[in-house]
């Protein structure tokens, strides 16, 4: 838990698909994070903040907008430096987040070079500094969660793949949930302490159920039955890669550990497949051929001697506007040789 008071996510109304992925990286955070997509206005940074309340251990640190390089990965502590004539290192928010959640607000629009060092990082689990005269390694393993407003830009595949799970929400939201969730977030503005007070029951019993499901995990099998149908799924999805298949296996047994089960089924698999599936399965190519093209003699023409490939090009039509009619001048206006 962390000391600034975060929107329950027992008190969220609707969001019922991100609410569970949120609660299945609380339970196995070797799932690898949660991307969340949405437009504008759709409280994805408050339901995002509110998995810091369910974690097992760990800091929930946010990567701040605007980031330098030296924030995010460390650099030479100056007060060290200058006093002392210390080379010391100053830890990044990289340090921070060792053992908890890194949360990356509008990730979509984080600069190539900073996405560049959390795929290193992430990919390894150990942060590299040598740089100022110092040389520094710690570890670095943390769950990645971002949202992103996909209007603004999308995100690189190679970072969109090191999100586990991938939800995204709907922009249009009933009348009664409407007012519902704008009268809680008006509630806990105006209050936030007696807001969490009020709604504390119902957090507890979420995070023991998420603590309960912790403890059962690593008795549930990563059976072959279970692997055999998402690696099979896997494959006619055409997803790239192997982290599909093993992200999905770890994210349906968090679901089996969240329904108090003993084995992986067949409802656990399908209750987490879009999920795993949504950013990486590929795009299956139209059936439908376009004939070719064919001369106006109704045969297909073969390129004539020496014009090379520009015989199978046949010239594109030109739009052009509307056909005007060449006026007729009279005779007395017309000029005379």
């Amino acid at each position: 838990m962390t000391d600034t008071p975060h929107f329950p996510l027992s008190a969220v109304v609707g969001a019922d698909d991100l609410k569970l992925a949120l609660y299945l990286t609380a339970i196995d955070p070797k799932i690898g994070g949660v991307l969340i997509e949405g437009p504008r206005g759709m409280a994805k940074s408050t339901l995002a903040r509110g998995l810091a309340d369910l974690l097992a251990s760990g800091q929930f640190v946010t990567l701040p907008l605007g980031a330098t390089e030296e924030r995010l990965v460390g650099t030479l502590d100056l007060d060290a430096a200058l006093s002392d004539g210390r080379a010391q290192f100053s830890p990044g928010v990289l340090a921070k987040a060792d053992g908890g959640v890194l949360y990356v607000d509008e990730v979509n629009l984080l600069p190539d070079h900073l996405v560049d060092l959390l795929l290193d990082v992430a990919a390894s689990g150990t942060n590299l500094i040598e740089r100022d005269g110092i040389s520094h390694r710690h570890s670095a393993k943390f769950v990645l969660i971002g949202t992103m407003n996909p209007e603004e830009g999308e995100l690189r595949p190679q970072l969109l793949d090191r999100f586990g799970l991938n939800v995204a929400l709907g922009g249009h939201t009933a009348p009664t949930e409407r007012g519902q969730i704008i009268r809680r977030r008006l509630d806990f503005d105006s209050d936030p302490q007696a807001f969490c007070a009020q709604w504390e029951t119902e957090q507890q019993a979420l995070r023991e159920r998420c603590e309960n499901a912790r403890k059962v995990l690593p008795g549930i099998p990563l059976d072959d039955a279970a692997l055999a149908q998402i690696t099979e799924r896997c494959f006619k999805a055409g997803v790239d890669g192997l982290r599909a298949d093993l992200v999905w296996l770890r994210a349906a047994r968090a679901h089996a550990a969240w329904r108090g089960a003993e084995a992986i089924a067949e409802q656990d698999i399908d209750a987490v497949a879009e999920f795993a599936l949504r950013h990486r399965r590929r795009e299956q190519p139209s059936s439908s051929t376009q004939p070719p093209a064919q001369s106006p003699s109704g045969t297909n023409a073969e390129p004539s001697e020496g014009q090379g490939q520009w015989g199978e090009m046949p010239a594109p039509a030109l739009a052009t506007g509307a056909r005007r009619e060449v006026p007729t001048w009279p005779p007395h206006l017309q000029k005379k040789p």
